[in-house]
């Protein structure tokens, strides 16, 4: 375990050791960690009846789930969301995702049932 304060120059990050002000480590775009198999589902829970197809397992940064969400939501022709690295996107659709996960070379397969 490293310095985590230092009454010079206040919080220390423990990744870099550098002063949180000037940490280098926060700014890098982080990939989630996975077992790499994506993997879409279909779930009404919590949603009053209403299917949305889940895209979870993408192992990407958030700027590029985002990117990823808007061209499916674009070629799914509905609307959806990404929340905590998983992409919903309303209706089912699964697949058609999975269709279009195949094209850009990222193999998908379907969960639940």
């Amino acid at each position: 375990m490293g310095i985590v304060y230092s009454t010079d120059q206040g919080r220390i990050c423990p990744d870099c050791g550098k002063p949180v002000a000037s940490c280098v480590c926060g700014k890098k775009p982080r990939i989630p960690k996975g077992d790499g198999i994506v993997r879409v589902g279909r779930e009404t829970k919590g949603r009053k009846g209403a299917g949305v197809t889940v895209i979870t397992g993408i192992l990407a940064t958030d700027e590029d789930l985002k990117a990823m969400a808007k061209e499916l939501k674009a070629r799914c022709g509905s609307g959806g969301t990404v929340k905590d690295g998983v992409i919903e996107i309303q209706g089912d659709h699964r697949d058609l995702v999975i269709a279009e996960l195949a094209k850009r070379g990222i193999k998908a397969k379907r969960a639940g049932g």
